[in-house]
């Protein structure tokens, strides 16, 4: 049985979800998703925001050996956050699952240790950059707990 300090089922790039804010539009960023396994992985994707995020898709299976792309759009902020700092998180689910199963079948219940499956679960920070200038990498800045968070299923 592996523990859960096992490394991740998926590697997922880049580990910040950098959004160059700007008010009143809407703007994506790709999450890249590697399955460098040869099984078949299942993943969902949760926010602390749900209303102010889209993401497509939300659940699916990356095949062994290969890379899936998600969208992930913040929807038009009318306001800034103040001093551009966002406390939004995300949590990428995966869990190894067999090989003839469908997007359909993807739920909930396969992301807990109860269903028997191997399971990760991976959290991004969210960070705003200033339009237009690369963004300045600011390691370990924000070590805040993340255990009284309630992550969301966003809808895709």
């Amino acid at each position: 049985m592996m523990s859960s300090e096992s490394r991740e089922l998926l590697g997922i790039d880049p580990s910040d979800l950098r959004f160059p804010f700007e008010l009143k539009k809407q703007i994506s960023c790709s999450l890249h998703l590697t399955n460098r396994t040869d099984g078949y992985i299942a993943f969902k994707v949760k926010t602390t925001s749900p209303k102010k995020y889209c993401v497509r898709p939300n659940s699916g299976i990356v095949a062994p050996r290969s890379t899936f792309d998600v969208l992930v759009t913040m929807q038009a902020q009318r306001e800034a956050p103040p001093d551009m700092h966002c406390r939004d998180k995300f949590l990428v689910q995966s869990a190894v699952v067999s090989r003839d199963t469908t997007p359909k079948d993807i739920s909930g219940d396969m992301f807990t240790k109860e269903s028997g499956n191997v399971v990760d679960e991976v959290r991004l920070k969210v960070v705003y950059a200033p339009p237009s200038q690369p963004a300045s990498i600011n390691e370990g800045s924000d070590q805040e707990s993340l255990g009284s968070l309630s992550y969301q299923e966003v809808k895709s």
